[in-house]
């Protein structure tokens, strides 16, 4: 009962932080940058340990480069979601711009479901705002239920206000199953870890043996639906573009874990060519494939 109430004191201040203008945000972020960065060391031998093992072809001052350069991001996109908790419709459309959403307009037209796989890169909190007004087309997004309740409903409140449907992980296949004769449109995060005992399958993603979820190739084949990627690009300070990359069409004419391979494979080729927007503080080899074997 205490930790909720705590929990709840906790939305209620993120609330009020939200109703600052982003240029104040962005002066807490230049401070909590280096509270982060120079002063506690957050997670600092986590990233040095990731960019060490993805990167070993780049010199220690490249991957210092690197490192630095994602603190700075991290600390403006911890204040950018803190933002999203209270921005406008209007705001987000003027920050969160799609290239190519006749794309979607094309599948849909032709009678085809759209299962977007996406990264933990760029700001993924404030597409999710954008997806929510995109089409008028069912809209979900699965999510990975976090430890604490209360901030999982509250963020899950935030991400559907403009119109998108929050699913379980554990409850996708049953609510696609349900949605088969209706035109959705699905976004599921393509680099979520995946827990010891639901580990089935480990490919080679940033230069070492990784363990993947298969939920977006199982999904798409039970459904038949069309599987693109979900790029986000930072323009400047706070501005973004997003685009539909199409990867796979033909769902049902792939090989086992080819779907799985091409989707981890361009979000790898995407953090190498911007490294410094991606969620290298966490953890995610943690688990090896030795590990699986005992």
């Amino acid at each position: 009962m205490i930790k909720k109430g705590l929990s709840r004191l906790g939305t209620f201040f993120l609330y009020l932080l939200s109703l600052l203008p982003f240029w104040f945000l962005y002066l807490i972020a230049d401070l909590l940058f280096v509270i982060l960065y120079y002063i506690t060391g957050y997670r600092r031998k986590v990233v040095q340990e990731n960019l060490r093992n993805s990167f070993p072809e780049k010199t220690a001052e490249e991957r210092k480069l690197i490192e630095r350069k994602y603190f700075k991001y991290m600390a403006d996109l911890m204040m950018e979601t803190i933002k999203s908790v209270s921005m406008s419709e209007k705001q987000v459309r003027k920050r969160m711009i799609p290239t190519n959403p006749e794309l979607v307009d094309h599948y849909f037209k032709n009678g085809k479901s759209i299962l977007a796989a996406a990264g933990h890169y760029c700001n993924w909190e404030m597409a999710c705002l954008s997806f929510g007004f995109l089409t008028d087309k069912k809209r979900l997004i699965v999510y990975k239920p976090q430890s604490n309740e209360v901030f999982t409903d509250f963020f899950n409140r935030i991400r559907s206000r403009f119109g998108a449907t929050m699913i379980s992980m554990k409850q996708t296949l049953r609510k696609m199953i349900e949605y088969k004769n209706e035109l959705t449109f699905t976004v599921l995060a393509s680099d979520q870890t995946p827990v010891k005992h639901e580990i089935n399958y480990f490919t080679t993603f940033l230069n070492q043996p990784t363990a993947v979820f298969l939920g977006i190739e199982k999904l798409t084949k039970v459904v038949d639906c069309v599987v693109i990627f979900y790029r986000i690009d930072l323009v400047k300070r706070g501005y973004y573009t997003y685009t539909f990359v199409p990867l796979v069409e033909e769902p049902k004419l792939t090989k086992p874990y080819e779907i799985t391979e091409v989707h981890v494979k361009y979000l790898e080729s995407l953090i190498r060519e911007k490294p410094e927007y991606w969620l290298w503080s966490h953890r995610r080899w943690k688990v090896k494939p030795e590990d699986i074997q005992k």
